[in-house]
């Protein structure tokens, strides 16, 4: 089986995997480009207010793909490898996104 996680707590990704995830963030860059903008030209706070909720939902979107991946990669391996401390790392990671 190949490993995707190691205990230098890295993690290899997909050429494809790497070019969803950049080209999400590119994304949620022109988002903040954009609220940059609005702000400069004075725009109306609904509209900004608007944009950021927009920005908050693609970041938990990405968020959540990520958080995905690794359950379904580094933390099942981590188990596998008999590092139930892996679970408390979960755990954590659950409290962060409250």
């Amino acid at each position: 089986m190949e490993h995707t996680c190691c205990e230098h707590k890295t993690k290899v990704r997909t050429e494809e995997e790497k070019r969803a995830i950049v080209s999400r963030l590119n994304r949620i860059a022109g988002q903040m480009n954009g609220v940059k903008r609005m702000i400069e030209e004075d725009r109306y706070c609904d509209d900004v207010l608007i944009q950021l909720s927009a920005i908050d939902k693609s970041i938990k979107s990405l968020a959540n793909l990520i958080l995905d991946s690794h359950m379904h990669t580094c933390l099942i391996e981590n188990i596998r490898a008999g590092n139930l401390d892996a679970v408390d790392e979960i755990v954590e990671l659950f409290k962060r996104f409250q």
